[in-house]
């Protein structure tokens, strides 16, 4: 026998007025009007109203969600604030979750994380960007500058380098684990400059050691050498790093009567070395383990040793 929502709320009424327990009231109304007549959680619901004195056995009006979603608004809001949810935006038009989602679906627009970058520029920090950018190609168009052009940095080189690589796997299977880099793995700083020409000079600085002005004065004075013969005019492109614009440094390098290139704050895409020859390395080094120093060298001395023109020149 169907009976309405009212009456199954009298029912529970009832077994409240009893003192009987919700769990024996659920079950004992389930015997009398069959099972699947009320739910032990619609009991425990209505035992808490009647226990703060609310005996109205009649549902609260309340404001339903609107049967035609606003498009437009939709579109405007996506548009006036891209990091907003489907559930947020859902939340001020006063629509569902889903017919939100399903709007998103038909633009064709996913939620998608932003590309993470190291720094934030300033402003100022963007306008010195395309200054120098535009000076670069501009000395490009004068100058057949690019051959003679001399440039190199640092990088920290791990003994054991760890990757994640995708698995074919059941849906049942789990990934193979991959190991963590960690910040305290031992590891050298590997020192190279490099040309159109190939390699000019390349080291490792000894375990715990950095550089500092007074170190990498000492190795321009080794790239003097072996580039001068090689390059004749040279132009030098370095980045920012405090022992690359130190008072020191600036005089050594006047004193070679080089032609500095410009380079903005925080521009790793504009250097070459990160961008081309760094990132070759990386991927080199992928799941690569070295148990000595001279192995590690060994491994770097092949790998530069194949960068000759056909890839630094490209």
């Amino acid at each position: 026998m169907e009976i309405s929502k009212r009456e199954k709320r009298v029912l529970i009424l009832h077994e409240y007025k009893l003192g009987i327990k919700p769990k024996r009231a659920y079950e004992k109304i389930c015997e009398s009007m069959g099972q699947g007549t009320v739910s032990l959680r619609m009991v425990k619901d209505w035992f808490n109203k009647f226990t703060n004195n609310d005996f109205d056995l009649n549902d609260k009006p309340h404001q339903g969600r609107p049967q035609i979603v606003d498009r437009d608004r939709c579109i405007q809001l996506i548009e006036e604030g891209p990091k907003l949810s489907s559930r947020e935006i859902a939340n001020e038009i006063k629509c569902s979750h889903m017919e939100i989602f399903n709007i998103l679906k038909e633009l064709g627009l996913k939620y998608k994380h932003g590309v993470f970058v190291p720094h934030s520029l300033s402003q100022n920090q963007k306008n010195v960007r395309a200054d120098t950018c535009s000076s670069l190609l501009s000395l490009k168009r004068n100058y057949k500058w690019l051959d003679n052009l001399i440039t190199g940095d640092e990088k920290w080189v791990l003994y054991v380098n760890h990757s994640g690589k995708k698995q074919w796997l059941k849906s049942n299977q789990k990934g193979e684990s991959v190991v963590k880099n960690r910040q305290g793995e031992k590891k050298v700083i590997l020192c190279v400059w490099w040309g159109t020409k190939g390699i000019i000079h390349w080291e490792i600085l000894p375990e715990k050691t950095t550089i500092d002005s007074v170190k990498y004065c000492s190795q321009l004075d080794e790239v003097r050498k072996k580039a001068e013969n090689i390059y004749g005019k040279i132009y030098f492109l370095h980045d920012n790093a405090k022992p690359h614009v130190s008072k020191l440094t600036r005089e050594k390098l006047l004193s070679f009567k080089w032609t500095i290139l410009p380079h903005p704050s925080y521009s790793p895409d504009i250097s070459p070395t990160d961008y081309h020859l760094f990132h070759s390395l990386s991927s080199h080094l992928k799941d690569k383990k070295f148990d000595h120093l001279d192995e590690l060298k060994l491994f770097l001395k092949f790998f530069l040793k194949i960068k000759l023109k056909n890839f630094i020149g490209a």
